[in-house]
């Protein structure tokens, strides 16, 4: 039997478990510091060497990415695990929202980063809307099949409020979105 060495191997658990740890470091220090933060910190953060962060992600633009991935999977997988978890949908959906909001407040950095590539950028944009725009709609037809909340919004439009709302966050320190979220998911309510 000949050895098929073109095959790609899935990563080992550990493997999975380091790079998740790394992207987990990346992003709250993106959050905390922007995307030009140094590669030292979150080195530090995800207590590695830089050498095993290059490994993973030999460019900046490669740990953006990934980053941005890594969020919108995060915030994808907890909508269902929220519905499953909660006291009830609505209260499922304000926590989703409030991830969401963390998600967002650093893809505005990232967005600013990766603006350049134009094609790259419609392509994560457009995995963005694919992967959480169904999770907003479940969690928002639950709250609404519960009562909970109005019925006349879209996941989309809720969606782009709340982005609306996270703009400023980035160039005035005095400026807390979730506070407004807060009261847009307020509002939601019958």
């Amino acid at each position: 039997m000949g050895n098929d060495s073109g095959a790609v191997r899935p990563k080992r658990a550990d493997a999975r478990r380091n790079e998740k740890a790394l992207l987990d470091a990346a992003a709250a220090v993106f959050v905390a510091k922007g995307v030009d933060a140094p590669v030292r910190d979150i080195a530090a953060e995800a207590g590695v060497g830089m050498g095993t962060i290059y490994r993973h992600f030999p460019t900046r633009a490669d740990l953006i990415i990934a980053v941005f991935r890594h969020q919108v999977e995060a915030c994808a997988e907890a909508g269902p695990a929220l519905l499953a978890s909660s006291a009830t949908p609505y209260a499922a959906l304000a926590s989703w929202i409030s991830i969401f909001v963390d998600f967002l407040v650093t893809k505005h950095g990232l967005a600013a980063v990766l603006q350049p590539d134009n094609a790259g950028f419609d392509r994560l944009h457009t995995y963005f809307l694919d992967r959480l725009v169904p999770v907003c709609t479940r969690l928002l037809d639950a709250a609404v099949a519960s009562g909970e909340i109005r019925s006349d919004l879209t996941a989309l439009e809720l969606m782009r409020g709340v982005g609306n709302l996270c703009i400023g966050a980035g160039s005035d320190p005095r400026y807390d979105p979730r506070r407004l979220v807060d009261l847009l998911v307020a509002g939601l309510r019958t």
